[in-house]
């Protein structure tokens, strides 16, 4: 297969929406209606109308519902990620952006028109309830705990369960509930807000970017239909992966946008500001920072870049995404911390965007796997092939 790369029309859709988010997104990032647990309903609106008129709505999907290259999508959540406001805005924000892919790939024309489309358009959000309470001893970073789980009846599913941390619940219209059928599991699609769908618990975290915060809610006999099923019934788990492997590198894509945002910002402070006779950028306790700094922006291009080749190649790309989602993630934080670092003071007020960058991406290395739990797998991978290769 020919090699992809990116191409024209990725370039000139990354133009516009770095375009947009630095002119019209920017801007709200002093709007008090960003509050702990994300922009209010209203906010998000407002910023999603101005992103329809200036033609930059889910970007990476274009009209008709094809999807760009991964390699295009790239650059163009890049450009997205400048503000951490930016994905959100114009519709590429997690966990949306993931649920978009997934049902692109796996729903039926019936479920595209009454789920994929309303989230294509930006005019409703999605939750993906997977994780469950430690506490139940559910499901988390091993997905294989699941304890939520569906039963048929007739011609209907009941699920009963409880989940937690599940992104942009509040306010979500569209569900993707896993539980589990028999020795498998199952993925369900669901309007929301639902009755069965109780939320218990709205918890503060590190992060306030995406709208709907992190709840944890109890699912007391949720009755769907039959026609509910996302693809086929017990292949939940591989869905999974069809979901994670891009969104892992996704994640990626935005947070190098937003700490290519804290790094410029650092680096006109530690040219501005002087101290003991010079400028910071001319002490090299400063400069170097800022130097590996710009290593390491590159690094994660570079990864994420490779990755997306994978991906465009047609592969699954599930060793290669967790990969990148280690070495990006660990890189972006060393990144944030350097930029928070540079300014001194000024790095852990809100006076600008890097305090929140750093929290954000302090967050990114656990969502979609925890560091340990990527290395821990790519561990059992290498001792695998170590003890199958045949030695002369």
């Amino acid at each position: 297969m020919a090699e992809q790369t990116v191409t024209a029309e990725g370039r000139e859709i990354a133009e516009r929406v770095g375009r947009f988010v630095r002119e019209v997104v920017v801007p709200y990032e002093r709007d008090s209606r960003w509050g702990a647990h994300g922009p209010s309903p209203e906010m998000v609106e407002e910023m999603r109308g101005q992103a329809r008129a200036a033609g930059v709505m889910t970007p990476h999907i274009p009209q008709g519902g094809r999807h760009l290259s991964h390699r295009d999508t790239a650059i163009v959540l890049e450009a997205a990620g400048f503000s951490p406001l930016g994905p959100v805005a114009v519709n590429v924000a997690a966990p949306d952006e993931g649920n978009m892919y997934l049902l692109g790939r796996v729903a039926t024309a019936e479920q595209k028109a009454h789920f994929l489309q309303p989230l294509l358009e930006g005019r409703v959000r999605s939750a993906f309830l997977m994780t469950e309470p430690a506490e139940d001893n559910g499901a988390g970073s091993d997905p294989s705990m699941l304890r939520t789980a569906a039963e048929r009846d007739g011609d209907h599913w009941v699920i009963s369960g409880r989940k937690c941390l599940t992104s942009g619940l509040l306010g979500a219209r569209v569900g993707i509930v896993m539980a589990r059928t028999g020795d498998a599991a199952t993925m369900f699609l669901v309007d929301l807000p639902d009755p069965a769908i109780r939320i218990e618990h709205v918890p503060d975290t590190l992060d306030s970017t995406l709208p709907g915060a992190h709840p944890s809610s109890r699912i007391d006999r949720l009755r769907v239909p039959a026609s509910a099923v996302l693809g086929e019934v017990g292949q939940g788990f591989r869905y999974a992966q069809v979901r994670l492997s891009p969104a892992r590198l996704t994640h990626c894509m935005r947070w190098l946008g937003a700490c290519e945002r804290a790094q410029q910002i650092a680096c006109d402070y530690a040219v501005r500001r002087h101290a003991f006779g010079k400028p910071l950028v001319d002490h090299e306790g400063v400069g170097f920072k800022l130097a590996e700094n710009r290593i390491a922006l590159q690094q994660c291009r570079l990864m994420i870049d490779w990755c997306a080749g994978v991906l465009d190649s047609g592969a699954a790309g599930t060793t290669e995404s967790s990969m990148a989602k280690v070495a990006v993630s660990e890189a972006l934080f060393r990144v944030a911390d350097n930029c928070v670092q540079v300014m001194g003071g000024t790095g852990v007020t809100g006076d600008t965007i890097v305090e929140q960058v750093f929290r954000e991406v302090r967050a990114f290395r656990i969502y979609d796997g925890p560091t340990e739990v990527h290395l821990w797998s790519l561990a059992k991978r290498i001792k695998k092939e170590t003890l199958g290769r045949q030695h002369p």
